[in-house]
């Protein structure tokens, strides 16, 4: 076959890229085959790209294909990437079918751009095996070094097939990384923060060991010398997001401005989450107004952002605003705009979104959305409600649901849906010490201490240890972590100092402590010693010594806030002159003058 160089002028070129249907394209076939250009292999790949992109079933391009004598391998790569742009399961089948002919050919061999496109289409679930088989098939047929793009296909592949640990294996054998085998890498831990975090909004702390790795791996990649990206810095954005480091994404979003890098959607959406969670909802909406397109993606972090820090009204408006300039919600705006209803109590609001999901958008409800349902009735005390739509969901519930059903119970003192949920989370998750910990609590507040110490032995016996409350708190862009009744700081002996005159100042401002949570039956002077040594009044303690008097303190704690720390916290930040801002497992509080903004419902 003969061929013409892509950087030809010839007026075919244009034609080619000009067709928007299927019909102007046949055209332009037949002037090809009557000028003879049809047998030139570059404009024979422009046009086998161009039908593959129109057709909606690709045949006309396979029909020219097929018409093809002795097609190249080049051909057979052109075919194949752009059959995959349209990302469907059948356009798969079609791709590894055309893999599979070049196989049969004597005289054809597999080459460095026959596999980025197929390890991109067997990148979920249902094609690991056919992915792990193209995998033996590059160690067969490719001599190392691989080409960098193959390794980066690779990486990606195993990623988004959950097999992060060996993406991690892969990247590092590779000599000298390029920047799409770092992109690769550091995408690969955050595409994995992202299936927990879409799947838990409750929930972002279990992520944090991947967000670490994301900021250790960007270093070595600025040590190495080679310049991030937009991609990188996505990586980048989303794990300081995850940990709460508002130091880190504050320069990550300085390197963007600095080197001149795009604001595209990608790198706005994550600059959005990284100030929303770590409470500077403020610069997050300022990033959110400043970009200059804004898609759905863009709308569900900023939704998000509003429903953590219980501004749900807010939220509904944003949603509204979304509609207005014609932005199609998806599964994910869906659960999103849920959340924000569930945390300010909108029940009959929060429920309208779920019906209309089927009805006005034609998206299928996903186990995520009625995990939100049920936290939706739960929060609002309808447990009864909150059970019956467990019972009767479609799927399998999974941990997070009944986790959300006990918490639900926990709060509103429903012992029966507690021991209930409880049993079914046992079989689910018999190693997770905070399902034992919230039913223990419901019989610690209403007495039942044999119940308790039979929930104790039975942790015990199951070797399951009680996951330890902690707080870091910023102070200058370092994070000082505390555990409950943390010792270990070096200012200890001055952070219990301020403890004490803490404690002294909240009883004379009348406050008792709520003791009910305590899981222990002692005596209530020591319930109260054990509450008043909780991580974040450690973390508060240390911050109103280390941090300047106008500065708000910002804590981040892996569990939900207690009963009697929330209140002292709104009565610490009255009597100290201080804003608080503590994100705990599900949600943010804005402590100030003796509020929160939760308004007492979380």
């Amino acid at each position: 076959m003969n061929t013409l160089s892509p950087k030809s002028a010839h007026p075919i070129f244009k034609l080619i890229e000009q067709c928007k249907n299927i019909a102007t394209l046949k055209q332009v076939h037949a002037q090809m085959i009557t000028t003879g250009l049809i047998f030139h292999t570059y404009p024979l790949s422009r046009i086998l790209i161009s039908s593959s992109t129109i057709d909606a079933t690709i045949s006309y391009a396979l029909s020219i294909f097929n018409h093809v004598t002795n097609p190249t391998i080049f051909l057979f790569n052109t075919l194949i990437s752009s059959s995959l742009s349209r990302k469907k399961d059948d356009q798969t089948h079609f791709a590894l079918a055309l893999y599979n002919r070049i196989l049969m050919q004597t005289t054809l061999i597999p080459n460095s751009y026959t596999y980025p496109s197929l390890f991109k289409a067997c990148s979920s679930q249902p094609w690991l095996q056919h992915g792990r088989a193209l995998h033996t098939h590059v160690l067969k047929f490719l001599e190392p070094p691989y080409d960098h793009f193959v390794q980066a296909s690779l990486l990606n592949f195993y990623s988004k097939c959950g097999e992060l640990g060996v993406s991690r294996f892969l990247f590092d054998q590779i000599t000298g990384p390029d920047l799409a085998s770092w992109n690769s890498i550091l995408a690969a831990y955050a595409h994995n923060y992202f299936v927990y975090y879409e799947s838990n909004l409750d929930s972002v702390y279990d992520s944090s060991s991947l967000s670490l790795e994301v900021l250790l791996l960007f270093r070595q990649m600025q040590k190495s010398l080679t310049c991030p990206n937009e991609v990188s810095l996505v990586a980048l954005i989303s794990a300081c997001a995850d940990l709460g480091a508002l130091s880190q994404g504050i320069w990550a979003h300085s390197y963007v401005l600095r080197n001149g890098l795009k604001l595209n959607r990608y790198v706005g959406a994550a600059l959005i989450a990284v100030y929303a969670n770590c409470g500077r909802l403020d610069f997050a909406r300022q990033v959110f107004d400043q970009l200059l397109e804004r898609d759905t993606y863009c709308y569900n972090a900023m939704i998000r952002g509003l429903a953590v820090h219980g501004l749900g009204l807010e939220a509904l408006e944003l949603f509204n605003k979304m509609d207005l300039e014609g932005l199609v919600p998806d599964d994910v705006t869906m659960l999103v705009i849920m959340c924000a209803c569930s945390n300010v109590g909108l029940v009959d609001q929060g429920c309208k979104f779920f019906e209309s999901m089927k009805e006005d958008y034609g998206i299928e409800p996903k186990l995520e959305h009625y995990g939100t349902l049920v936290d939706l009735f739960g929060r609002a005390g309808r447990v009864k409600e909150a059970e019956e739509i467990v019972q009767t969901i479609p799927m399998k519930p999974n941990a997070v649901i009944w986790r959300s059903l006990l918490g639900a119970a926990r709060i509103h003192g429903n012992l029966e849906v507690g021991e209930s949920a409880l049993k079914q989370l046992i079989q689910l998750e018999p190693k997770t010490s905070g399902n034992y910990v919230l039913l223990s609590n419901m019989y610690a507040s209403v007495n039942r201490w044999d119940d308790v110490k039979h929930l104790r032995k039975l942790m015990k016996d199951h070797g399951i240890d009680k996951a330890p409350g902690s707080s870091i708190v910023d102070i200058d862009g370092a994070m000082h972590e505390f555990l409950i009744g943390d010792k270990t700081h070096p200012e200890a002996k001055w952070i219990y100092v301020k403890l004490d005159e803490m404690h002294r100042r909240l009883q004379e401002h009348g406050h008792k402590s709520g003791t009910r949570e305590v899981l222990f039956d002692i005596e209530e002077e020591e319930k109260e010693n054990a509450l008043t040594y909780h991580s974040e009044r450690l973390a508060i303690a240390y911050a109103l010594i280390a941090s300047d008097s106008g500065a708000p303190i910002r804590i981040i704690k892996n569990l939900r806030v207690c009963t009697d720390c929330h209140t002292a916290t709104k009565l610490i930040s009255m009597i100290y002159e201080r804003e608080i801002i503590v994100r705990d497992r599900s949600r943010f509080h804005h402590f100030r003058n003796g509020t929160c903004s939760c308004l007492d419902y979380w």
